[in-house]
């Protein structure tokens, strides 16, 4: 409190109390304020990386930095000492998540920190304990030292709008007179950075306040400051607390910002190296390249409401008009009606038309093929030569490559008249090649092969661990440990059960969150290999009643 209030912050209608190990301290409601404004902090006290990156040596930057007083012992004091997301669980609690994505995102995201810590950062650190003579009492630095500033700052930055001016130093000419450049107070950057004491407030999705920048000082008396102001008109009670929202970033990315949640999406993927074990594979990944293809997609649980299968949280007024519309636009030719189905997929486009790709036939192919030629010899007759022969060469190259298989038993060529025509603004688009790849194939190919990728991706997870009823099993039995004085008082208290299959699962919080997220991962996962193997199965029907 006394660093802040040395520092020019102002808290005007709450106060700073301790919350616990994992959260530190937060921002807690104290008594009404006429204008809103709770707290007012002037962002000179913002810390950033251009901030700290102004020198290209580091070190005398930071120095200054410290010596300036910016960044204080008490400030660090009132931060958290520990986090609940996967990159500070123990190797037994990791193990827990063995079969989601975010196991091996968690592997990867340790396995990058660790290498930034060895290649760069340790020697950094060393050499700023140094010069600042704090080597001896902050002894030797550690990786979990490094992961402890990694989690506080991006667990606590806020995408602030600055003027270029804070961002950049002021630049020098030859004489070493400063140089102001033209406007930069009036131009702004955008700079991810920590505000202390709104930094303090508490992530939730749906908060009680909200961050402002005040350049001028109009608002608050305070020039170029942040302030918090109450999100809504509401009575607050005394001692409640205030949180901001730090952005929703989806289950996957979220994780590594804060404790684990019940999962709200999956992650579905092609693996990038099988492409290379599929039938012609250099023919499907050009067309592929034409659509800017994408290989994973996150379904969201919110997707279900939409579906066959809906869980009923659908908000009012809400419905699949833009969805079947889209589908029924892709027929050009009308060859392929739209499927009775098309308002009930719950799959994104742009992955099943990845899908539709991988899973193509020779035949299908060649069909493809022979459709794009004819709509690129077209553009040539309307659009001529000039200005668009790239383009034109271009995609015919790819469909020449794509259809060279089929056509080669027969010797057959593709050939580009130079012919020339009137101008007039047409575009080969992704969506001329997607529209001829959903009506050759239609969607029975990308259906079976969502369904197998999801199969596979529920095999993983319920490999190491079970069914998700074996997870609610362990939830039911599942007695919470804080701490190490928890674990002696539980584990004494136990001694004098006999019944081993009601004993309750001595297990950390961290251990418990892992189990509730692997849990949610395998339902969602079910729930949506239902949607599929359902859309599936009317695909085959409605193939099957057009081929009689």
């Amino acid at each position: 409190m006394q660093w802040l209030q040395a520092n020019g912050v102002e808290l005007r209608g709450c106060k700073i109390k301790w919350c616990d190990s994992k959260r530190g301290f937060g921002i807690f409601f104290e008594k009404d304020v006429s204008d809103g404004f709770m707290l007012v902090v002037p962002l000179d006290l913002a810390i950033t990386p251009m901030r700290v990156l102004q020198d290209p040596l580091l070190g005398p930057a930071c120095r200054a930095m410290f010596e300036e007083g910016d960044v204080d012992d008490r400030y660090l004091d009132m931060l958290p000492t520990t986090f609940g997301n996967p990159l500070w669980f123990s190797d037994d609690e990791l193990q827990e998540l063995r079969g989601t994505t975010l196991y091996r995102a968690t592997e990867l995201q340790k396995k990058s920190l660790l290498s930034l810590y060895e290649t760069k950062v340790k020697d950094i650190v060393k050499e700023l304990l140094t010069l600042d003579g704090n080597s001896e009492m902050y002894g030797e630095v550690c990786f979990e030292d490094f992961l402890w500033a990694n989690s506080v700052f991006w667990t606590r930055a806020l995408n602030i709008p600055m003027p270029r001016s804070y961002v950049f130093p002021e630049m020098q000419d030859d004489h070493g007179s400063c140089i102001p450049e033209a406007d930069e107070k009036r131009e702004t950057v955008w700079v991810e950075g920590l505000v202390p004491g709104i930094d303090f407030c508490n992530h939730d999705l749906k908060p009680i306040a909200t961050w402002e920048v005040d350049g001028t000082g109009l608002a608050t008396g305070v020039p170029f400051s942040m302030y918090l102001i109450l999100a809504a008109q509401s009575d607050l009670q005394n001692d409640q607390e205030i949180s901001i929202s730090y952005g929703n970033k989806g289950n996957e990315i979220e994780v590594f910002d804060s404790p684990l949640l019940v999962p709200l999406q999956i992650e579905v993927h092609y693996p990038a190296e099988a492409m290379n074990t599929i039938s012609l594979s250099e023919s499907k990944g050009q067309l592929l390249e034409v659509q800017n293809a994408e290989m994973r997609c996150l379904l969201h649980k919110t997707f279900l409401d939409n579906g066959f299968f809906p869980l009923g949280t659908q908000i009012s007024g809400e419905d699949n008009k833009g969805k079947a519309e889209q589908v029924c636009n892709y027929s050009w030719s009308g060859q392929r009606k739209m499927p009775s189905y098309a308002n009930k997929l719950v799959f994104p486009e742009k992955f099943m038309t990845t899908l539709r790709t991988i899973a193509m036939q020779e035949e299908e192919l060649y069909k493809v093929s022979s459709m794009l030629e004819e709509i690129v010899v077209v553009v040539c007759v309307e659009v001529g030569i000039f200005g668009f022969q790239i383009l034109a060469f271009w995609v015919l190259e790819v469909v020449a490559m794509a259809a060279a298989t089929c056509f080669a038993s027969s010797g057959a060529t593709i050939e580009v008249a130079a012919l020339a025509g009137p101008e007039r603004e047409r575009e080969l688009s992704d969506t001329d090649v997607q529209s001829a790849v959903w009506e050759v194939c239609g969607d029975t190919g990308a259906l079976q092969l969502l369904v197998d990728l999801l199969r596979v991706k529920m095999m993983n997870l319920e490999e190491s661990s079970g069914t998700d009823e074996d997870d609610l099993d362990l939830l039911r039995k599942a007695l919470i440990i804080d701490d190490q004085e928890d674990s002696k008082q539980c584990t004494s208290n136990l001694s004098t059960k006999t019944n081993d299959s009601e004993e309750p699962k001595l297990m950390t919080r961290n251990k418990w969150s892992a189990i509730v997220y692997r849990r949610g991962q395998k339902q969602l996962t079910r729930l949506f290999l239902q949607e599929a193997e359902h859309a599936l199965q009317l695909s085959l029907n409605e193939e099957e009643v057009t081929s009689c």
